[in-house]
């Protein structure tokens, strides 16, 4: 059995003024750091006992999943890995005033709709799932914990779950995973004999 930890990265620091940064929003993006909050907060989730005997650490290539992956990965001793298959969607633009009103929206409920050269949530889906399944065939029956984004850990679970981003409810086989948002440091347990999902949990 292969355990995977799926977990979204703690708070970001949002108080960043970007007026004479001239690198690109999606670089801003990658680059934003995490909060003195978000710091403790990966930091106290490492020491959790779900979280100690950990084999294999994963992050997404942004900062705020690695800043907060190194925590788990100093407590379980290991070297941490980065992976950008696992990195959040791409919105395709230059500034945030291209983005629609309504591009949230549209974007969980059409997953082909993409703006730009921006990532659709099929497409998202697919990246995020085939880095997994990579994963699972490398390091089999291994606990794993890879530490990703909000949108990408919600569009691959809807490779097996029922999710619904409007009345905020997953479920698997009939089972409620999750009544809410997923917030930071949310972390899901799927639990994979061979390549198939057997049982997902909400853990934090």
């Amino acid at each position: 059995m292969t355990t995977i930890y799926l977990m979204r990265h703690s708070m970001v620091l949002k108080d960043i003024n970007n007026d004479y940064n001239n690198e690109s929003l999606q670089l801003q993006n990658e680059k934003m750091p995490l909060s003195i909050e978000g710091e403790e907060l990966a930091s106290n989730i490492s020491k959790e006992s779900e979280l100690q005997n950990i084999d294999v650490v994963i992050s997404s290539n942004y900062v705020r999943a690695m800043s907060t992956a190194k925590y788990i990965s100093n407590a379980n001793n290991v070297n941490l890995i980065v992976n950008s298959a696992f990195g959040e969607r791409k919105f395709g633009i230059n500034s945030w005033d291209e983005l629609p009103i309504d591009f949230g929206l549209r974007q969980n409920n059409d997953e082909n709709y993409k703006v730009g050269d921006g990532e659709s949530q099929k497409e998202v889906r697919e990246r995020v799932y085939k880095a997994l399944i990579d994963v699972i065939d490398k390091y089999k029956d291994k606990r794993i914990v890879i530490v990703s984004h909000g949108s990408a850990i919600l569009w691959l679970l809807k490779q097996w779950c029922n999710v619904n981003l409007i009345e905020k409810y997953i479920t698997f086989k009939d089972k409620v995973i999750l009544e809410d948002n997923v917030f930071n440091c949310t972390t899901f347990k799927l639990e994979f004999d061979d390549k198939k999902l057997v049982n997902i949990e909400k853990v934090f």
